[in-house]
């Protein structure tokens, strides 16, 4: 699996810098789940396609980590179509022990504006949300990076994948 894997084009939400007018509330979630027995990169291949060709459509961006056995997932949006893709995801089969990490919603910039949905390597997630932050303008992205990199760090991710 590669590290990440880059969607083509930019595609406008509407809360991006250079955009029109406020920026709207921008809600989002962190989540990790394990990983039924039966998923494999083909099938985490699937879950990217399938986002990328519906996240766009209902204004939901984010990154995808699978490895080990386990997923963990940041998604922002519009609240209401993240906690209804969430409800999807909670029933998905693919999904065992989903635990909500953080959920906030707040006025500013989105962290991956460019990225419907990437995967990213678990060997590689902590360079990606590093270099989000090294570069983050915005206090409160700043805030909400640092915080995925405190969840990395504490083990709880390894713990939860029995390692």
């Amino acid at each position: 699996m590669s590290a990440i894997s880059h969607s083509p084009g930019r595609h406008s939400h509407g809360d991006e810098p250079g955009g029109r007018g406020a920026l709207p509330p921008l809600y989002n979630l962190v989540y990790c789940s394990r990983a039924t027995a039966d998923v494999d990169s083909a099938a985490v291949d699937s879950i990217i396609a399938s986002a990328r060709r519906w996240n766009p459509v209902y204004g939901i961006t984010g990154l995808l980590v699978f490895g080990s056995g386990i997923f963990f997932q940041w998604l922002e949006g519009p609240r209401e179509n993240v906690t209804n893709l969430m409800t999807r995801l909670k029933a998905d089969l693919r999904h065992e022990n989903v635990v909500s990490l953080t959920e906030s919603e707040e006025v500013r910039e989105r962290l991956f504006p460019d990225w419907d949905m990437e995967l990213v390597s678990t060997d590689n997630i902590r360079d990606v949300l590093q270099d989000a932050l090294d570069t983050a303008e915005d206090p409160n992205n700043a805030e909400a990076l640092r915080d995925l990199l405190r969840h990395l760090d504490s083990g709880e991710l390894k713990e939860l994948a029995g390692a």
